[in-house]
């Protein structure tokens, strides 16, 4: 509908001389934004329908704007992204999740002071092997646990372990499943690079997203840790592609930033560099030009 009001405002321009290129170009701006918002409002009606997973990608492409279709090739032909910190969001505070649990053995420490434990233990080099996460990766967590809460309990630490591979442990990030699903479109490749244990897969499969990605790359999994460059490797070995071919996004600057270019992967700090996945989606789709629409 926008398309046929500019079209017809265009015809009758020369016939209207009052009517200026500027106004054509202030009401292109304003029909774009309307037609823009329209396209969303489909986009999440078809979202929250019946659809299955493995329909996001058609969704994405109903939703993407004509100009994004239209461009020759995006600027990478993969984006890594981190989970925890990034992708996936906790739904509640550490804290709180700890003593919900723990009170029911007798802990009656504060939220303040679990959380000051829990930064002390996760901030402890871990002695027991090369990485934390091994496999299922319950021998880092129990420490973590009982240091957070000053309680030994098995049971506690297995319901407070437990917890963190249902799906209401986790949210997405705002807009993450539509910017990913242009994105697949648009013909890009899309991996999860996570330092991470063996439930990382199945906690994506219950938030219904493990089939919009390519490659789910695990620390527990391949055997290091960001910022080792070989867990990139590992990403660019299972994608096909070049190190040049590639960004990653990630809430670290040591592990995310620094490991991926060690590993001559571009980075995007996640809340410096870029803050929501629509920015993300639109810097891969449009390149440079991304930056002066953000501009405008």
């Amino acid at each position: 509908m926008a398309q046929m009001v500019l079209q017809s405002l265009a015809q009758s321009a020369s016939s209207l001389p009052s009517l200026s290129q500027r106004t054509l170009q202030a009401t292109a701006r304003l029909l774009g934004v309307v037609n823009g918002q329209l396209e969303q409002q489909q986009h999440f009606r078809a979202l929250h329908s019946t659809a299955q997973p493995s329909q996001l990608q058609q969704v994405g492409a109903a939703a993407m704007p004509r100009s994004w279709l239209s461009l020759s090739k995006p600027a990478y032909k993969a984006v890594l992204v981190d989970a925890a910190g990034t992708l996936l969001v906790p739904t509640e505070r550490t804290a709180d999740v700890y003593l919900r649990y723990a009170s029911k053995y007798g802990v009656q420490l504060s939220e303040y002071e679990v959380l000051q434990r829990f930064r002390s233990a996760y901030n402890t080099p871990w002695g027991q092997s090369q990485l934390r996460y091994v496999g299922d990766g319950r021998p880092f967590w129990r420490f973590i646990v009982e240091q957070s809460t000053g309680c030994c309990s098995e049971q506690l630490f297995e319901e407070v372990y437990e917890y963190y591979v249902q799906r209401e442990a986790w949210a997405l990030a705002p807009g993450a499943v539509q910017a990913l699903s242009k994105l697949r479109a648009a013909g890009v490749q899309l991996a999860v690079v996570s330092n991470f244990d063996t439930r990382l897969r199945p906690i994506l499969a219950a938030l219904g997203v493990d089939s919009l990605f390519d490659a789910v790359v695990v620390s527990a999994e391949v055997g290091v840790e960001k910022p080792n460059p070989v867990i990139f490797e590992a990403a660019l070995q299972k994608l096909g592609l070049r190190p040049g071919e590639v960004v990653h996004v990630g809430d670290d600057r040591r592990n995310d930033v620094w490991g991926a270019r060690d590993a001559g992967v571009a980075a995007w700090l996640w809340g410096v560099d870029v803050h929501s996945f629509d920015q993300v989606a639109r810097r891969v789709l449009l390149g440079p030009a991304a930056d002066d629409d953000e501009d405008d």
